[in-house]
Formats: structure tokens, sequence, C-alpha cells
């Protein structure tokens, strides 16, 4: 099972227990990879993805919230891209 999906978000700031930056999956998207989780997640609903944003690539998983999924963007990407809060970013995602 192989898939890869792109689409623009905005970065956001979650100011949780752990603080953390992330982009929202949108809609659409967000039920594709519902549709496959079953076959790809290891647990509590968490996708392992390799993400493209500019020329950084990294592995992470996706999270599930309120029917979508967040792109964790780890504080090295974001310097490295030179993108913060609020800022429209490109994702590509390889899901498998």
């Amino acid at each position: 099972m192989n898939m890869t999906m792109e689409f623009s978000g905005e970065i956001l700031f979650w100011r949780g227990p752990a603080p953390w930056y992330f982009v929202t999956v949108p809609a659409e998207e967000s039920r594709d990879l519902k549709a496959i989780s079953g076959m790809v997640t290891y647990g509590w609903g968490v996708i392992p993805v390799s993400v493209r944003l500019g020329k950084s690539v990294w592995t992470t998983s996706l999270f599930p919230k309120d029917g979508r999924y967040l792109v964790p963007i780890k504080a090295s990407v974001r310097q490295a891209e030179r993108v913060e809060e609020g800022d429209q970013v490109t994702i590509r995602l390889e899901i498998g």
C-alpha cells in the first residue's frame, strides 16, 4: 500500500503539554487517509509517513484530531525552511 498526496496548509502552534507545530491535512485528503488507516496504522490511529516541505524530508506520524489528521513540523525543519506559525506551506506525504 503506497499513497502520495500533496496539499497546502497553514502552520499552527498547539499549546499542549508538549507544545508543537502542525499543518492540518485538508478534509478530502483526511478522508482518504482514514480509508486506508486500518492497513497502515500502528496503533492509536497514528499513520507513519515520510514528509517533504521544501527541501526538507523526514519521517513522522500523522495524528488524528477531530476527523482530520495533523502533520507535526519539527523545529529543525522550520528553521531550515525559514517558516513559522501562520505561514502557508506545501506538504507532500508518502504513506506506506
